[in-house]
Formats: C-alpha cells, structure tokens, sequence
C-alpha cells in the first residue's frame, strides 16, 4: 500500500515554517512528523504538497493509496485504526480528515497539488466514500506556537518508541546525572555537564556533543552532529534538529536542524527553522509587559491574530539571520532569507526576502541571497543545487507583493 502524507487547507497557517517544506517536514519532539510516520509504519512516504515544492517531495501514486494528514502527530492506536481503513473509506472528526484510503482512479482527481487537495478530492467525492469518527486521541499542529507548546507530550512519546529494547551508551563520570531517562547515541560527547532528566528524559543524539559546563533539564532532544557550547543553560521542553549549535539559555523552543544560536542571549518560546544564524546576544521576548495575551501575524489573515497563549517568543523561516545584540519583541515572526540588523526592537512582524532593522527594511538581493546560501550549504559539505533554488526563488515571488 502506498502512503501519502499530504498538506490540508491549514498550511497556510504554518507560515513561514511552511516555505520550504511540506508540513509533514516540521520537526517537533525528536524526529519531524514525517520521520514518526515512517518509523510506526515501516514504510517510506511520498508527498502531497505545493507544486513548487514536488519536484523535491514528489507524490506517488499506486492502485491502493493511504492518504494520511501529515499534520497529524501519530500514535500507535491511532496508526493501528488507520491501517483498518478500507479502500474508499476516511476516518475523520468533526472538522478535518485524519485518513483516508484512494484507488488510483480516486487520486487521478487530486489534480490540484495545493494545500487541501486530498480534503477536495474527498469532498468532491462524498456520496462515494464511507466516513468514521476518530476515537482514538491525538495530537494535530495548526499554528506555530502548537509546535513548543505540544512538545514535552511529544517528545516523551518519541523517547519511549525510539528507545526501547535498547541500551544507551553511558555517560563518563565527568557528568553530573539527575533522573533516569537519559539517553545517548554511539559517537556523542558528553564531559563534565550537569543534566537533570527528573522533569522529563534526555535524548542525545548520534556524534552530537555536550560541552564542559553545560547545564541541561529536560526534556531535551539533540540531534545528530548538534552541540550544545560550553556553559549553555537549556532548559525543556527544547528540541535541537540535526547539525546545529546552541549557547547561551534556551527554553521551551525548537530548531528544526543546520541552524545556529552559538552564543551567549535568550530564546525562548521559539520555533528556528533551518539554516538560521542568530549573532551574539540575540535575544527574544516572550513574555508582554502587561501580561497580556501574545497577538501574532497570521499570512492567511494579513492581520495580527490572537493566540490565547500568553508566551510566544520568535517565530523564524528558513535561512533567516540577525546581527549582535538584536532584540525580539514578544510574538515577532521573520519570513524566509531576511537579514536583520541594528539596535532597539525590531518590529513583531519582518517579511521574507527583507534586509535592515527596525526602521527601515530593503528588499534582499534575490541573487546575493542564492550566493550565501551556497556558501552556507558549503561550510556543511552539502550543495545547494537547482532544486533548492527554485524552491527559494518560488518563496521570492510568492513574498514579493507583502510590503517590507
């Protein structure tokens, strides 16, 4: 049976982190969504998505297709509910479809490769499809802030799965070790940190390393090749993606991979998506003054949308950077390949493709913007080649109309 984990009409509320990535790509507790799906699975994936993201996650298709929301955090009961579908049969809630099951003849009308296409296609077709309600409970992101905010829950979940019937490999006694829950991958580094697993397990990935003086309480996820720099004071829920390297005093935030905080400042209540570099004493907010509820810009909406959380922090697309001592206000969001710098606040909204600080931003060049990223990709021995600057010039046009 084929799977396809496919975007629905929220997409467009994951923006920015949804740029560069089907939604099923974003990364929350200790793999990305589509990483958990193939693991209950055991099988790979392939893509229902914006064209001009299909050349990089192609769709497949097959006589006997399972269509699974790829913003949906999965579980085992519900996995196992899920396999139960017949063809042409959907488990559903009263507001979205979870899954459903397609011939090759249904997925033939799923010509529109945008956001909501699998929902279209099975609306279109409702006298034809047998509909179940989902009783089995779960987890499903439709908003940034869902995906600190879901964390803990999830990476608890991933720790246990990932984990079991294994044997960590142990720490030196250089390290101070509090609670149980600890676990580390063959080729990480860990010398002379104190990490505390009592309020939720520890996860260090493969060939990552924990510098001398780092101070950790979990839940904590660090991924591949990561490091966390000498004196770092990371405090969970933080989930750290593959090849990034974080300092300073993190909490309550995600980075989805190959970004760096390497300094000393505070993030806090964040989402970094990939490729992002934040300079020395960047900091964020993420708590208002009046302790009011965080307002956050919405791309659907065009308008700051309330989010009934009270901490929010940064929000930041892919390929974004700041200079030294930069300053976030609570509840900013930065687009995709900005460069911000300059001193004061800047603004809590910065669109893609924008260069300058707080009083006035330019528009980046589209070519310079390519030439770093190659560069970039270079200093991790990956080539940013033509696949990824299309998508990137996709981005470019799609963001050029919002005022900077």
């Amino acid at each position: 049976m084929n799977i396809v984990l496919y975007d629905d009409a929220r997409r467009p509320y994951l923006l920015p982190l949804t740029y560069m990535r089907p939604v099923a790509g974003m990364r929350i507790g200790i793999t990305t969504i589509r990483e958990k799906w193939e693991d209950y699975l055991q099988q790979q994936t392939s893509t229902l998505t914006e064209r001009y993201l299909s050349k990089k996650f192609p769709l497949k298709k097959a006589d006997d297709n399972l269509m699974i929301n790829g913003s949906i955090i999965p579980n085992k009961k519900l996995v196992d509910r899920i396999l139960k579908l017949q063809p042409r049969e959907a488990l559903t809630t009263d507001t979205y479809i979870i899954a459903m099951r397609m011939t090759a003849e249904d997925l033939l009308e799923v010509t529109d490769t945008g956001s909501g296409g699998a929902d279209k296609a099975a609306t279109n077709k409702q006298q034809d499809i047998t509909y179940f309600t989902c009783k089995q409970e779960h987890l499903k992101i439709d908003h940034p802030w869902q995906l600190f905010t879901f964390n803990k829950a999830v990476m608890e979940q991933d720790y246990k799965r990932i984990t079991a019937g294994r044997t960590s490999v142990s720490l030196p006694a250089s390290n101070t070790i509090i609670g149980k829950d600890i676990f580390v991958e063959e080729g990480a580094k860990v010398e002379g940190a104190m990490i505390n697993a009592s309020g939720g397990p520890v996860y260090i990935g493969k060939d990552a390393e924990v510098m001398e003086g780092a101070m950790i309480r979990g839940p904590l996820a660090l991924g591949s090749y990561s490091k966390i720099k000498m004196g770092a004071k990371i405090y969970g829920p933080v989930t750290i993606g593959p090849h990034c390297k974080v300092g300073g005093e993190v909490h309550e935030s995600v980075f989805f991979g190959y970004a760096n905080k390497g300094h000393d400042g505070f993030v806090g209540n964040s989402v970094i998506a990939e490729w992002c570099n934040l300079g020395a004493d960047t900091n964020t907010s993420n708590l208002k003054n009046t302790y009011e509820e965080v307002r956050l810009y919405s791309y659907p909406k065009e308008a700051f949308v309330k989010t009934g959380e009270q901490f929010i922090g940064l929000i930041m697309g892919d390929h974004s950077k700041c200079g030294i001592n930069t300053m976030f206000n609570t509840g900013t969001v930065v687009g995709v390949n900005a460069n911000i710098f300059g001193d004061g606040f800047q603004r809590n909204f910065i669109p893609s493709f924008a260069w300058g600080g707080k009083s006035e931003y330019m528009q980046y060049m589209y070519n310079k913007a390519i030439q770093v990223a190659k560069a970039v990709y270079k200093r991790r021995g990956l080539e940013f080649d033509d696949t990824e600057q299309e998508i990137l010039q996709a981005v470019f046009d799609l963001t050029a109309k919002i005022p900077r």
